[in-house]
């Protein structure tokens, strides 16, 4: 008998044991539900501010959970992301270079932090940390993505594809892939367009000039425009091809050099020559002024009663959100025969804006306007002052690879005299 007792005492106790060890069990998995329904909480609220760029409220969110487990890294990579989203990158760069001295085996970790040498145009800096991250986890699309997108910024085209392709490989279904192949394609190196262009004066019958054109890019430093025109004046008609070489230097900037003949009827220049000097700066993706060119250009007109120069400067400011203001000055030097020579100023302001995306096809327009402007290749308009030019214009990108512009214009001038014009062209990238 005290034998059966003690083998029930023993069966009793290891009933409760095991009871006892089912209780732990189920509050250890009810207080990790529970911190991880916590956790996807704050992480939904950081989400949510950030939809609405409320960056203040998710900032003292991600800060609370830092007070509450200073060592979490993964905390404080989330707040290096609202750094990052709320373009405050260099406080960004030295949260993720804190997290990065704690340790440096989270791939995720070095792909923020190249996000962020990326966007200050610190490319080389960006791959570095890309090369990190690869080298950490190989098998990542978005790694492959991502160093994709900052060789493309780098002008490695080829090699951006290729991590593009890789990408693909590793993930069939990664729009980040896509669309950086998309961006990468064979660039096109000619663009054949065609245009027309009429002026409608008040004063006497309406002209027209009809022209073709083909620029090509045979290397970053070399391009090469042929164009031809003929023009249709007062009863009258004439014709000119131009030709021009332009070389680009990346210290330098870029250099136009050209002329043009033809048969001018008395209505046009019958020979011209010209070239510009062109100047650009970067400023960076992030900045309100992302880019600003400048250009200087002298152009010579020999009619067979006339010598024009003309003097042109101008400078093109370039926006966020391809905005764009142009303002040119030109300084003009008439000279015909039998009288002396004469200096006459005119300036133009441009403000081109975006309209409407879809996609590929893109909708954009400019107002400009104009004082004292000329147009010295027509005989016409030698020596008449044109006080005030309005105009407009729109570009309609219907492909990557083709195009439509149109214009119109309206001119007064002195003696009451009064000029419409209006245009168009189409052209073709291949």
């Amino acid at each position: 008998m005290p034998e059966i007792c003690v083998a029930k005492d023993a069966d009793k106790g290891r009933q409760v044991l095991r009871s006892a060890w089912a209780a732990i069990a189920l509050l250890m998995i009810a207080a990790s539900t529970s911190g991880q329904e916590a956790t996807s909480e704050w992480q939904a609220e950081v989400r949510r501010y950030a939809e609405i760029k409320d960056w203040a409220a998710a900032m003292r969110i991600v800060d609370r959970e830092i007070s509450r487990y200073p060592a979490d890294t993964d905390v404080r990579a989330w707040r290096a992301r609202i750094l990052v989203w709320s373009d405050r990158l260099p406080e960004a760069e030295g949260e993720y270079l804190a997290i990065l001295k704690v340790s440096q085996r989270d791939p995720d970790t070095w792909m923020g932090l190249a996000s962020v040498y990326l966007r200050q145009n610190r490319v080389r800096e960006a791959l570095a940390a890309l090369d990190k991250a690869q080298a950490l986890d190989p098998s990542r699309a978005d790694v492959h993505a991502a160093r994709g997108r900052a060789l493309r910024v780098a002008g490695e085209v080829r090699e951006a594809r290729l991590e593009f392709h890789k990408a693909l490989t590793l993930d069939a279904t990664s729009s980040e892939a896509k669309d950086g192949l998309k961006s990468v394609r064979s660039e096109p190196k000619h663009e054949l367009r065609f245009g027309q262009e009429n002026d409608a004066f008040n004063f006497a019958s309406a002209n027209h000039y009809g022209w073709m054109s083909l620029s090509s890019t045979w290397s970053p430093s070399w391009s090469t425009s042929v164009s031809g025109g003929a023009y249709r004046r007062g009863g009258a008609d004439a014709g000119k091809f131009v030709v021009s070489i332009t070389g680009r230097s990346r210290k330098l900037g870029a250099l136009n050099v050209g002329g043009a003949a033809g048969s001018d009827s008395a209505i046009i220049p019958g020979r011209e020559a010209f070239f510009d000097l062109d100047r650009s700066w970067k400023a960076g993706e992030d900045n309100w002024m992302r880019a600003v060119e400048f250009t200087y250009g002298q152009h010579w007109y020999w009619y067979r009663s006339a010598r024009i120069l003309t003097l042109n400067g101008s400078t093109e400011v370039y926006f966020p959100r391809e905005w764009t203001l142009s303002l040119s000055v030109s300084g003009v030097r008439n000279a015909f025969s039998g009288t002396g020579v004469e200096w006459r100023p005119s300036g133009l302001t441009r403000l081109g804006f975006p309209l409407v995306t879809w996609t590929e096809k893109r909708l954009g327009g400019n107002v400009f306007f104009g004082t004292g402007t000329e147009d010295y290749a027509r005989v016409d308009q030698i020596g008449t002052f044109a006080s005030q030019t309005y105009g407009g214009g729109l570009r309609f990108n219907l492909t990557s690879r083709q195009d439509m512009t149109g214009y119109a214009s309206y001119q007064k001038r002195t003696q009451n005299r009064t000029d419409t014009g209006f245009g168009f062209s189409y052209g073709f990238h291949f």
